[in-house]
């Protein structure tokens, strides 16, 4: 008997840009290993520009129902500036497309902080999105990171590839808070750190992560998390593992790295995981899975609470707004370096 799944999803890269017949091949393999019910969320990431008829054609076959377009900015300068090929105008004519075929479910990803990108264009970017009438948008601030060319640029403080354009800390900031108001306005609520949507269309698939609910990644650098069957005398709680980042290496030795999550660890994740959520951490779900031991972060709940981080009702903690500007300040409070150990694939 397959085991069962309620959730799908294909990304990250550009799974758009494979053939039709290797998505039918793939999801084919897929419901042969899983039970799948009717309501599954299936989610396909795709680059606008590269939804060919034959593709979309695929994606309705292989029972795909949610799309996520990686448009990260309506204005085409913007786009153009970290290597988008696609326009507005190809954006909007594959949003009405997917609706025309039957995938009326669709994510815009936008990004706040590109080159270029000023209030008055963001502005026009979150204005074309709530046009479009999409019910889920995602919103990320531009990370600086030295696995880009422009990361790499702009830590040397070069002018290559647009660095000398990108918009301050400051303003990237304000640009996601304009955000949050502008979409809340026009009902699309957030529900999550980056995540909007309208009643209804919360992404599942990713409320899982958030929600520390098991799942199985497969791929290079796939990540899984499952409950640690038989492991809970010992006070593992789950395992996490993760497949090796090397195109090259993955099809020599996956190189599956595992980590033994405790239970005290586990309570962490929740926090810090559970804290992403608008909705925040809930006391009785707290006092449900670790008793009395969630307590020894109390003082840590007091001390975000004063410094306006944390809201406290007398049933939940929930990032504030500067909170939420600060997430990664907040998450460290929680954390503690985990051991990784290799096992064999």
């Amino acid at each position: 008997m397959p085991d069962h799944a309620d959730s799908i999803y294909l990304g990250g890269g550009t799974p758009s840009l494979l053939s039709a017949t290797e998505l039918k091949k793939l999801f084919s393999a897929i419901r042969a290993e899983f039970d799948l019910a009717p309501e599954t969320e299936i989610t396909v990431e795709c680059a606008p520009a590269t939804l060919t008829d034959s593709v979309l054609d695929a994606l309705l076959a292989c029972g795909v129902n949610r799309v996520s377009l990686g448009v990260q900015s309506f204005v085409d300068q913007e786009a153009a500036s970290v290597a988008r090929l696609h326009t507005r105008e190809k954006t909007l004519s594959d949003i009405e497309r997917l609706r025309a075929f039957g995938i009326p479910n669709i994510n815009v990803d936008l990004i706040a902080g590109l080159p270029h990108q000023a209030r008055e264009s963001w502005a026009y970017s979150l204005e074309q999105a709530v046009s479009t009438a999409v019910p889920h948008v995602s919103v990320y601030m531009l990370e600086i990171d030295e696995d880009s060319r422009l990361g790499r640029e702009l830590i040397a403080g070069g002018n290559r590839y647009h660095a000398h354009f990108v918009p301050d800390e400051d303003a990237t900031a304000e640009f996601y808070e304009t955000a949050r108001a502008q979409l809340d306005a026009n009902g699309i609520g957030q529900y999550e750190i980056s995540n909007f949507a309208r009643q209804g269309f919360e992404s599942q698939h990713n409320l899982k992560y958030w929600t520390r609910q098991p799942y199985l990644g497969f791929g290079v650098d796939a990540h899984s998390m499952l409950p640690a069957a038989n492991l809970e005398e010992k006070g593992i709680e789950s395992l996490r593992l993760a497949a090796t980042d090397s195109f090259e290496d993955f099809f020599v030795d996956a190189q599956i790295k595992a980590h033994e999550v405790t239970a005290s660890e586990a309570l962490e994740e929740s926090f810090f995981l559970g804290l992403r959520l608008n909705r925040g951490i809930k006391f009785d779900e707290l006092n449900r899975r670790y008793g009395n031991q969630w307590q020894k972060y109390a003082p840590i709940v007091d001390e975000l609470v004063a410094a306006g981080m944390l809201a406290r009702t007398a049933d939940a903690i929930q990032l504030t707004p500067q909170g939420r500007l600060l997430s990664n300040e907040v998450f460290e409070k929680f954390i503690q370096e985990p051991e990784v150990t290799k096992v064999p694939a």
